[in-house]
């Protein structure tokens, strides 16, 4: 598995970079990016529930103490990233939101170095580096003019933070024994329950009632761009560590790039040719070496993260 956790990683980012073709058409057609964001969380949760009761519910029981990660991994990433990465769409250009997006991987690899002890080495470094400059050329900001507003600054921030989270949250459940299917699953529930406290979902319930909603682009959307990357994600995220992980599906924004111009005949600006040659050299850089064959589990990690006991605390 651990060879082949890059591998999955790098599908998993690709597979989200596919997201505008799903996403445009469900905006076009008159729903919000908070209320698209919240549908597919929904409608995740439902997917992940019903594999789980077809092929193992043992996976529902969870110990009530490690409500803590799932509400880390559903809330403070899924819902806290959506939330500002589209205010800063609102606040910014999509080129600048998407590069402020794109410091997660350094959010994940210094968080990763504080809580689990993973080693900040010059490997990683220059990876983030090129990762960083690449997402940059891509992003096409060279091409903008206008300010910046330090709100929008701070909430494309705030995406980057809430991106990097997921990673963080995920590997403390996996590091008390849970399972990748379990993590998913109590992610997107969190995930939901957060949406449905926050976002006015009156439009898509119209859309329903007179026919014009668009479930098979939802659907895709669900099982494309969500189901199927964060499967692959958080099982090779079992399998490596997540500074590597993080950097190695930030392929997203070249693979969406490409896609813009394959489907949307979006042609990208000279930037973009060596951006993407950056984005896809750090993913080189971080495979050139061998990983060592033990998990990254120490002595701070352990402090950080408290043991899971057997208790009567399930549920």
């Amino acid at each position: 598995m651990k060879k082949l956790s890059p591998v999955l990683v790098f599908a998993a980012g690709s597979l989200w970079g596919l997201m505008g073709l799903f996403v445009r058409p469900l905006v076009a057609r008159g729903m919000s990016s908070s209320q698209v964001a919240g549908v597919r969380s929904i409608l995740t949760a439902v997917i992940f529930a019903l594999v789980l009761l077809v092929f193992d519910r043992s996976l529902f029981r969870i110990k009530l103490r490690d409500l803590w990660c799932f509400a880390g991994s559903g809330i403070m990433s899924i819902t806290f990233f959506n939330c500002c990465y589209f205010y800063c769409m609102g606040e910014t250009s999509l080129s600048v939101a998407a590069i402020l997006l794109y410091t997660a991987p350094i959010f994940v690899v210094l968080m990763s170095a504080v809580f689990f002890g993973e080693k900040l080495t010059l490997r990683k470094f220059a990876a983030l580096g090129l990762c960083f400059s690449g997402c940059v050329l891509v992003s096409g900001i060279f091409s903008n003019e206008g300010g910046v507003s330090a709100a929008g600054i701070l909430a494309g921030l705030g995406s980057g933070v809430g991106y990097a989270l997921y990673s963080v949250f995920s590997r403390a459940a996996i590091n008390r024994g849970y399972r990748t299917m379990t993590i998913l699953f109590y992610t997107f529930v969190m995930s939901s329950a957060a949406s449905l406290a926050v976002i006015d979902f009156s439009p898509v319930v119209s859309m329903i009632s007179d026919g014009s909603f668009m479930w098979g682009t939802v659907m895709l959307l669900t099982l494309i761009a969500t189901v199927a990357p964060y499967l692959l994600y958080t099982v090779g995220l079992s399998g490596m560590e997540n500074g590597p992980a993080s950097i190695i599906a930030s392929v997203e924004p070249v693979v969406a790039t490409a896609a813009g111009f394959v489907f949307f005949s979006e042609v990208p600006d000279l930037p973009s040719v060596p951006g993407m040659v950056l984005v896809l050299s750090a993913v080189v850089i971080l495979n050139l070496e061998k990983k060592s064959a033990t998990a990254q589990i120490h002595t701070h990690s352990a402090r950080a993260v408290p043991s899971s006991g057997k208790g009567s605390d399930s549920i």
